[in-house]
């Protein structure tokens, strides 16, 4: 059974897509989604926000199965310069804070007018380190989910809802 289902998912996507267009209206905004969990939540509130905006990504990495591994890695940076833009980071979940608090870092070095955050999911009980969301889809409980572009070890990420995982084997209550 999912943990949010797909109908669920996309009322979210709109309603945050009409806050960051009111928000961003008039901007030069840039969305940059953290690749690879975040690209389908990205590609539907990217059709849903109604100003003109760009996309560029940045790929970042984590995790191993389902444990974080305590270290962040770029595995590929953004192609557009971002000085003087606006721009907010598209994420998929928000768990720990280490890979969003890295993301923020680097591209504060990179001045941007603005630099604000979305993230489809929130688990904020294993929150390492403490950082300013302007947007939060859902905020979950401390379960490992896949589905909606989030996967265990490559699978998973096409279901159209998010469900949780067994510990023990990996598989989805799907």
């Amino acid at each position: 059974m999912p943990l949010l289902s797909s109908e669920v998912i996309a009322d979210r996507v709109r309603q945050l897509a009409t806050s960051i267009s009111s928000t961003y209206a008039n901007h030069d905004l840039l969305l940059v989604p953290i690749l690879r969990g975040a690209f389908i939540f990205a590609a539907d509130l990217a059709r849903a926000i109604t100003i003109d905006h760009r996309i560029d990504f940045l790929q970042l990495s984590s995790y191993k199965g389902t444990q974080s591994v305590g270290t962040v890695s770029v595995d590929k940076d953004l192609n557009t310069d971002i000085t003087g833009r606006s721009v907010l980071i598209v994420e998929d979940i928000v768990d720990t804070g280490r890979t969003i608090s890295t993301t923020l870092d680097i591209l504060r070095d990179r001045n941007p007018a603005s630099l604000e955050v979305v993230t489809l999911l929130s688990k904020p009980s294993p929150r390492h380190i403490d950082n300013s969301i302007r947007w939060t889809g859902f905020e979950i409980d401390d379960v490992f989910v896949v589905g909606y572009g989030l996967d265990l070890d490559g699978r998973y990420r096409n279901l159209p809802y998010i469900a949780k995982t067994t510990t023990t084997v990996g598989e989805a209550f799907l």
